[in-house]
């Protein structure tokens, strides 16, 4: 009997961004065997890429292109990958985050102990691609493929700082938990495909209750899997010494753009994918989660002297309040509206107080403790205030991005009944208000040396941009937070199911 191939159908322009960014990062890695200068020309060509993608994500933001791509031939052929607005949300979040990501990296690159190699930016460029995937997979195996094309990179990069113990041994780290937790990924897609016969995300849909505790099971190791990449308790203890070891740039890109990759798959599973009344079984574990990772996070963060070990627990109470929203919008609908919104600011936020970082640590590892930052108003009050105002908006204080998001996850929470996870996260931000001020009394009551320093110019222009977002989504919120709906809208189960 002769075996016939049908090819699936492609629809290249749904994953076009993926492929502008995949296609840039060859490019770079086949320039670079021709281009054997040390200046900044792979960063400048990465940007360009970028861009290119950005621009094209923006055409089918405004055009309201729904679509989808590698779908078998023949009727009962489902799509492995959607594009809607969910995705090109997400997508233009995490353009920005490579964006600002190779900004900061530029200026990092060459003065710390990391040489200017163009392997940087084409791991950078791979590891993008990879979180763009997770939110457009309609499919689990795509899942896993775009968890690990998001992951492996990011391994590589951590320790890229060699010889240097701190950043290899971060590397190693990472690599073994990662690893360890993709198996969990793996068997609960197992688990899933063994419950309801398939990994395509709308079989799941309608065959998930019948897949009984089999499916919970597998349900719950998808969940396991996708807390360690968002650094969710008790699946976070690699979080705050991978960002102490890893280099700078790469922990600011790795704390924005990990984390909103792991969330992407986990909305469009749980929220997407799932039926109704899977709520009454997910919700309640996810509630949980939230709080201990709030409880966690900030309380650890407390006894932090290292300033990049701070934020790794900051980050890790920064999951808990968007799985706070996650847990809240079956009952709302507004949930993850809050969390994209959340995620816009969180992503301005972070990498503005990490580019201040690196312009304070200059030279690599010399200057990551609380005491190094004695005195930053007289050297530099405009760096002072800007690094305040981040501050700000991670502790949630009005007038920056980071109150509004919280305004809204905190709210979607209360209407979901939600009412003693949103207490638990107003305490919990109020405890963070002592380790975030802390940075700030250190820059303004202490006495330090008044030379003026300068920075370069690409790392003054992320900070500038990222406090200037965070202005504005703290005092004119309404007009992303209905992008971010229009984008949840856009999203609906005929357009999962590709009909």
């Amino acid at each position: 009997m002769d075996l016939i191939f049908n090819p699936p159908s492609l629809n290249l322009y749904a994953v076009l961004p993926v492929l502008i960014i995949m296609g840039w990062g060859l490019l770079v890695m086949f320039l670079d065997m021709l281009i054997k200068t040390g200046d900044k020309w792979a960063s400048r060509v990465s940007l360009v890429g970028l861009v290119m993608a950005g621009v094209v994500v923006v055409i089918q933001w405004r055009t309201g292109y729904v679509g989808t791509a590698f779908t078998p031939a023949g009727p009962d052929g489902l799509p492995m990958i959607v594009a809607d607005g969910f995705v090109h949300f997400l997508n233009m979040l995490f353009v920005l985050t490579g964006i600002l990501g190779i900004m900061i990296a530029n200026a990092y690159l060459g003065t710390a102990e990391i040489l200017e190699r163009a392997e940087y930016y084409m791991l950078i460029l791979f590891s993008i691609s990879g979180m763009m995937l997770m939110g457009m997979a309609n499919d689990l195996i795509m899942v896993f493929l775009a968890l690990e094309l998001l992951s492996i990179p990011l391994y590589i990069l951590c320790g890229m700082a060699r010889p240097n113990v701190q950043s290899e041994e971060s590397a190693i780290k990472y690599f073994l938990l990662g690893a360890f937790s993709s198996s969990f990924l793996l068997f609960g897609i197992a688990l899933i495909y063994g419950a309801t016969g398939s990994t395509a995300m709308p079989i799941i849909q309608e065959n998930f209750t019948a897949g009984g505790l089999t499916a919970v099971a597998g349900l719950m190791m998808l969940l396991v899997g996708f807390a360690f990449k968002i650094a969710a308790v008790p699946f976070h203890m690699w979080t705050p010494d991978v960002y102490e070891g890893a280099p700078t740039s790469v922990t600011a890109f790795m704390a924005v753009g990990a984390k909103i990759g792991g969330f992407a798959a986990l909305i469009r599973l749980f929220i997407g994918t799932l039926p109704p009344e899977a709520a009454n079984i997910w919700v309640p574990a996810v509630a949980v989660i939230s709080a201990i990772t709030m409880i966690v996070g900030n309380v650890m963060a407390l006894t932090q002297t290292n300033v990049k070990r701070m934020l790794g627990y900051s980050s890790i109470a920064q999951a808990g309040y968007i799985l706070m929203a996650l847990a809240a919008d079956p009952f709302t609908g507004n949930g993850v509206p809050a969390a994209l919104y959340y995620m816009l600011a969180y992503l301005f936020t972070t990498l503005g107080a990490f580019a201040i970082i690196i312009m304070i640590e200059n030279p690599a590892y010399a200057k990551v403790n609380l005491e190094d930052y004695k005195g930053l108003a007289r050297q530099n009050m405009g760096l002072a205030v800007t690094l305040t105002l981040f501050m700000f908006s991670l502790i949630g204080i009005p007038l920056t991005g980071g109150f509004m998001g919280k305004f809204f996850i905190f709210g979607s929470a209360i209407q979901a009944g939600l009412t003693w996870l949103a207490i638990i996260g107003v305490v919990t931000s109020v405890i963070s208000a002592f380790y975030y001020l802390r940075v700030v009394v250190y820059m303004f009551m202490f006495e330090g040396s008044s030379e003026r320093q300068t920075f370069g110019r690409a790392l003054t222009a992320t900070a500038v941009v990222a406090a200037v977002a965070t202005l504005i989504l703290g005092l004119i919120p309404t007009p992303w937070l209905l992008m971010a709906q229009q984008a949840v809208m856009m999203t609906t189960q005929v357009m999962i199911a590709g009909g």
